[in-house]
């Protein structure tokens, strides 16, 4: 549905100083390699990158998706497997960084957390191992633990262990949910708002608290934390200004789409045999019975490190924000539930 995650706990080192504004490095070839490239984040992160002066190399998988999202920008597109040793090794040598942002929050046609989350930063250190390239962002998630009883949760917890016990210079980003034209977070709710035409239910009684944060601050922390030194070895969790209930999200989200539900907040354990029955009848459900469950987990964000140390005055997820969602139709929404 929209990954949602725990709050951070026993995060290590998260450093306090504040990070001056990105700035342009001559004299020196600055190429960044960031795979996940045509997936949310990894689309916005291209264009910020190319924008502040990388020479951007994109690892993308569907090449239709890469034609549609990056095909605009001045940036360097290849279509591979990143499990696949000679595809990574040849499209990292040479770069000067790597952003790693290739992940999975359901796992479907094949793709599972261990063999994307876990598999593909594992395969992504040793690339960079053996090119000599030593400076790699991950993107991890907040409440990522490696003891979470959470599959997903799991998964990335052990990927940003991987990261962290590496030996390269790593900067680790843990972000709460993220938002933005192309997310899978206000987008889902959105859609879930074109399907029910006059009563909105929302899981755990839509109480959870997120901090949502919005995708070009994001990108923006990842730009300035390549731009300093003094963010490697550092775990940094971001969110938005704003601790915000489920039900608040929603409101907000009606509000930009200038439509009117009633909001019905409904226990977990009694949506779950529904979204059971729609893994079985749908080709892309929106949400998997573990991550419904997660629902119950706030995703708040503590220790915010987006202003403190990053500069970057947080967009909040206000209805302004989110006039996006009005191009979403009814056809939309059952589109995308059968949208391979």
């Amino acid at each position: 549905m929209f990954n949602p995650t725990a709050p951070d706990s026993g995060l290590g080192a998260v450093a306090e100083q504040t990070l001056p504004m990105a700035e342009e490095q001559s004299g020196r070839d600055r190429r960044v390699v960031v795979t996940g490239a045509a997936g949310f984040v990894g689309s916005h992160a291209c264009r910020a990158l190319a924008a502040s002066g990388w020479s951007v190399l994109a690892l993308v998988r569907n090449a239709a998706r890469a034609a549609e999202r990056l095909a605009h920008l001045h940036v360097d597109i290849r279509v591979g497997d990143l499990l696949d040793p000679a595809y990574l090794r040849s499209s990292i040598d040479g770069a000067t960084a790597i952003v790693h942002l290739a992940a999975v929050a359901i796992e479907r046609n094949g793709d599972t957390y261990d063999g994307v989350n876990v598999g593909t930063t594992r395969a992504v250190i040793d690339a960079a191992r053996a090119a000599n390239v030593s400076r790699l962002i991950y993107m991890s998630q907040n409440g990522s633990d490696s003891a979470s009883p959470f599959r997903f949760l799991r998964s990335k917890g052990v990927a940003q262990d991987l990261v962290t016990d590496c030996g390269l210079e790593w900067t680790v980003l843990r972000p709460s949910v993220i938002f933005g034209p192309e997310d899978e977070f206000v987008n889902v709710l959105a859609r879930l708002v074109r399907l029910t035409p006059f009563i909105l239910p929302l899981p755990a009684h839509g109480e959870s608290r997120f901090q949502p944060i919005a995708v070009d601050d994001v990108v923006a922390v990842i730009v300035r934390a390549l731009a300093d030194d003094a963010t490697r070895q550092h775990l940094y969790p971001l969110g938005g200004p704003a601790e915000l209930t489920l039900r608040q999200i929603a409101e907000r989200i009606l509000i930009a789409m200038n439509a009117h539900r009633i909001i019905v907040g409904v226990p977990t354990a009694v949506i779950r045999p529904f979204v059971a029955m729609l893994w079985h009848i749908v080709s892309k459900p929106p949400v998997t019975t573990e991550l419904l469950d997660t629902l119950a987990l706030d995703n708040t964000v503590p220790l915010n490190t987006v202003s403190t140390v990053f500069g970057v005055n947080p967009t909040p997820l206000a209805p302004e924000e989110l006039l996006y969602l009005r191009r979403i139709t009814s056809g939309d929404a059952l589109r995308s539930l059968f949208r391979n």
